[in-house]
């Protein structure tokens, strides 16, 4: 699949929307494909992977942990910067449809913790223990976590951006990427770098190049691609993505 663009917004595999306007939306679907291109790997591997392979379970365990800790803080950015920003722009020029769309993205993220955890506590059992039963339950939630989270994603694309493009400006909108950004914990750093570039088409990748600069490209480049392509193999060894 191949990323295109539309009035000079990024759209990548699976994306619902890419709403035009004065703000850059490219970190934000940037993140959106690392999200839904996970979920799908991970679906796909709780499925092939040998409940007996306890190698490739904790390896999977432990790249569930960095998928849902920096969901988490995408999540909570959002909550504590940007939801906030728009609600006091909503309430001085919008709807109340804007405003319910503000209300249903907190609201949503919400639903969707209970089912991370759950996930969480499936991996968790399998890393540590043969067990079937919790591989199917596994799998399941993991299909509603994807289902879940991509519907979300995408009302977030169609509604909650529009609003963005409708009621800040680039400057607005940078400011609060850096405050979203600060709350990244240091450790993260390299992976969420590598995870992002992970698997971008071309367009995509260059995208994220021009959003990233140089120093965090080559750094990318160099130190960080292949350990991170090493870890991927090892975790979805036998996942075929779909």
């Amino acid at each position: 699949m191949t990323s295109t663009s539309t009035h000079g917004q990024l759209i990548l595999p699976g994306q619902a929307a890419a709403p035009d306007g004065p703000v850059d939306l490219t970190p934000m679907f940037l993140m959106h494909h690392a999200f839904r291109r996970d979920l799908t790997n991970f679906a796909a591997a709780v499925r092939a992977t040998p409940v007996a392979d306890r190698r490739t379970w904790r390896a999977l365990d432990r790249r569930w942990q960095r998928f849902a800790a920096i969901l988490h803080h995408h999540h909570s950015g959002e909550d504590a910067y940007i939801w906030p920003q728009l609600v006091a722009a909503v309430e001085a020029g919008g709807t109340p449809q804007d405003r319910a769309t503000l209300d249903a993205m907190e609201a949503e993220h919400a639903e969707i913790d209970p089912m991370l955890e759950a996930c969480a506590r499936g991996f968790a059992t399998l890393a540590s223990r043969f067990d079937g039963t919790a591989r199917a339950a596994l799998a399941a939630d993991l299909t509603r976590t994807r289902d879940e989270l991509a519907a979300h994603l995408g009302h977030e694309e169609r509604d909650a951006l529009a609003l963005v493009q409708r009621f800040l400006s680039p400057e607005d909108w940078a400011r609060l990427d850096k405050e979203v950004g600060s709350g990244y914990p240091t450790r993260l750093i390299p992976f969420t770098l590598a995870w992002v570039m992970h698997d971008l088409p071309a367009e995509g990748r260059a995208a994220a190049a021009e959003f990233l600069g140089r120093p965090a490209t080559v750094l990318w480049s160099l130190a960080f691609r292949r350990p991170f392509e090493r870890r991927e193999r090892a975790a979805f060894r036998y996942a075929t993505a779909g």
